[in-house]
């Protein structure tokens, strides 16, 4: 199966593998066809980005360890108690000792009552809390997702061994290029990684020269991107080399650039 020329069934593919509900041989199926084919590994990668932005947003709330402390001391009070009234004269009657243990079971039971309530209210407060972080945690995705650019298209730059290194999406609409590093690969100090464009014909153009942070933003004019069949990055000098040389240093990574839809 060719699944590059089934555009809603790969998304749904590289979808389930980010979520993780993609199991057993399905998933190891589609790791095999991601080997072979630079556009469902630009699926999934994206897929993973998209899944990576929204876990950004989630707040981890701790209880209160005074709960726990309470209980705590609620267990010790009735141990206590206990080993108290277990040692208590010989001579106290069975009606005491009845009366005793009814008023502490009813002790017990108002305790756990009120104990209730009051986590019920808790609950309530911690419940409008929730609904107060979650309204603002959709306003901030809404509004991220409305900054962030248009991933129209799309470019998994990998080495000779087809190990994904760089994850390149251009969007036109703002001549931006955003690249981000999902590889292992850190240039050596007085070198610098240099964004090539590979024509169909002609030699090489340079398209930016990169800082060394996880996510690496270029500007470039749509007219010089889209038309460009494949990308590559060279290994150069600190601070690269003119465009007219082209690369000096050994290409390390290079894909071909894909409309994000296909």
């Amino acid at each position: 199966m060719n699944l590059a020329n089934n555009p809603d069934l790969l998304a749904r593919l590289a979808a389930s593998y980010a979520l993780g509900t993609l199991r057993g041989p399905a998933r190891r199926q589609l790791e095999a066809y991601a080997r072979q084919s630079p556009v469902v590994r630009a699926n999934i990668l994206l897929c993973q980005e998209r899944m990576c932005a929204l876990t950004e947003l989630v707040m981890p709330i701790t209880p209160s360890i005074n709960v726990w402390k309470r209980i705590e001391i609620d267990l010790v009070n009735e141990v206590d108690s206990y080993q108290k009234k277990s040692i208590q004269p010989l001579h106290q009657s069975l009606e005491n000792a009845a009366s005793v243990r009814v008023k502490k079971a009813m002790q017990w039971w108002r305790t756990g009552a009120l104990a209730g309530a009051i986590a019920t209210v808790a609950a309530m407060g911690i419940g409008l809390q929730h609904a107060h972080q979650l309204d603002s945690q959709v306003a901030l995705l809404a509004q991220q997702l409305k900054d962030s650019p248009k991933m129209e298209y799309v470019a998994v730059l990998s080495d000779d061994k087809s190990a994904a290194s760089m994850l390149v999406t251009f969007d036109p609409s703002k001549n931006s290029l955003t690249l981000k590093r999902v590889g292992t690969y850190k240039e050596e100090s007085g070198k610098s990684l240099q964004l090539w464009a590979l024509p169909a014909s002609g030699g090489p153009q340079s398209l930016g020269v990169l800082g060394s942070e996880k996510v690496i933003r270029i500007s470039a004019p749509a007219s010089q991107v889209i038309t460009i069949p494949m990308l590559a990055i060279s290994l150069e000098p600190q601070g690269g080399v003119p465009s007219a040389t082209g690369p000096t240093g050994p290409v390390l990574f290079k894909g071909a650039l894909l409309e994000a839809g296909l």
